[in-house]
């Protein structure tokens, strides 16, 4: 009975570092696999049968066996890419995706993506990218859901609602008599154009008028394309005042309008401010000048940034935020089920993910980059040597034994 369990203890020892072998392999093959991660195999030993001799009882072992294949989930280094939609995640988290038509979420650490025809942020394999949608700049609170671009949409005009404005009058500037004209360049000392734009997003030019009417008192005045004062402080009120400092103590602010820029149009007002002028003994000049409008623009760019948020660019020169990607987390990442093209599916020995946005808990992502197999190549084929020598060892267990269950049945001769 002893010789054939030593058969069957040297068949066990080949099967197990035959799996081995298997593993290393498999490790190997995915040297330049982006975002793999490598795995080990643990082996145990079997139950050990007893026998009793003059010395009490003993156990004597029957061959070893496979306890865990285990995948480890170390930190890759990093390769930086020239594509803005490769990421790599430096923590723990998963980036999540799904296979279209599909409600069950998988997890992947290859950060590969790209955009397809119909906008959806997609693996090579076509699987999308899970995350939270933007509602006018604003992150929803609800559950992540696929990314998409509309990349055949454009941006609507949006017509301008606020203007701010910073300048500098010169304090040397000679005091203005008569009523301002904006024909007359007697009747004010400086003078600067803002475009603006209507509902349909074409541009007009709206004109700020400045007379110098007594030592720190400016009137200011707002005059359409057309020549026409759609506003003047001398008559509506709001002149701007200085202190002895040269600061803005008072006026400087009103809303125009309604106004009808163009044929067409919808009627706009405009917020407009004066903000942090003063009046210095240098030249009249603009410090500052802003307004929120801008016509139509088609989509030139997607791209991520490192917080994870999928920005649109448009050829007016806006971007907007369509969404930001969410990461999982798993409190025991070795439970996990390898479902191929690099992709992970959670199960009851994983447990449930933890899905939210990238951060110091989940992970932080890093755009241009991909994360590099954790496969040390060094370490695999020592490995390699170490599981056939023991195949080999095993083996030989397997041709002796045998050579003594011959000189057995030769004791009949």
């Amino acid at each position: 009975m002893s010789l054939s369990s030593a058969l069957y203890s040297g068949i066990s020892g080949m099967n197990t570092n035959g799996t081995a072998m298997s593993v290393i392999g498999n490790n190997i093959a995915n040297t330049n696999t982006v975002g793999f991660k490598s795995s080990r195999t643990i082996f145990s030993d079997l139950l050990a049968s007893s026998v009793n001799g003059s010395g009490g009882a003993s156990q004597v072992g029957r061959g070893t066996g496979l306890a865990k294949v285990d995948t480890l989930f170390a930190q890759g280094t990093f390769e930086t890419t020239k594509s803005d939609t490769d990421l790599a995640i430096e923590g723990e988290g998963l980036f999540v995706v799904r296979e279209a038509g599909s409600e069950n979420l998988l997890f992947t650490r290859a950060g590969s993506f790209r955009f397809d025809g119909n906008g959806y942020l997609i693996t090579p394999e076509g699987y999308r990218m899970q995350g939270k949608p933007y509602n006018n700049g604003v992150l929803s609170t609800g559950g992540s859901t696929d990314i998409r671009v509309d990349i055949n949409d454009g941006i609507p005009a949006k017509m301008t609602g606020t203007i701010n404005l910073s300048t500098n009058l010169d304090a040397n500037a000679a005091t203005v008599t008569g009523t301002f004209d904006p024909a007359d360049p007697s009747t004010y000392n400086y003078a600067h154009s803002t475009d603006v734009y209507d509902s349909l997003g074409n541009t007009h030019l709206l004109t700020t008028y400045f007379s110098k009417t007594a030592d720190n008192n400016w009137d200011w005045h707002v005059v359409d394309a057309n020549n026409t004062t759609v506003f003047s402080s001398a008559t509506d009120g709001g002149s701007l005042v200085f202190d002895t400092s040269g600061r803005q103590a008072a006026g400087g602010t009103t809303t125009l309008g309604p106004l009808s820029l163009g044929a067409g149009t919808a009627p706009q007002s405009i917020n407009f401010a004066l903000q942090n002028t003063t009046q210095y003994a240098n030249d009249s000049q603009v410090i500052s000048h802003s307004q929120d409008g801008y016509g139509a623009g088609n989509l030139t760019n997607i791209s991520i940034d490192n917080s994870g948020n999928v920005l649109a660019k448009y050829s007016n020169g806006q971007q907007v935020s369509v969404a930001r990607m969410v990461l999982a987390k798993f409190s025991n990442f070795g439970g996990l089920q390898k479902e191929g093209n690099n992709l992970y599916s959670a199960t009851t020995e994983s447990g449930s993910p933890r899905i939210g946005l990238p951060g110091s808990e989940l992970g932080n992502i890093f755009t241009n980059a991909l994360e590099q197999s954790t496969v040390d190549l060094a370490a695999e084929f020592v490995k390699m040597i170490t599981t056939q020598r023991g195949f080999q060892a095993n083996s030989k267990v397997i041709t002796t034994t045998d050579e003594m269950l011959a000189e057995l049945i030769n004791l009949k001769r």
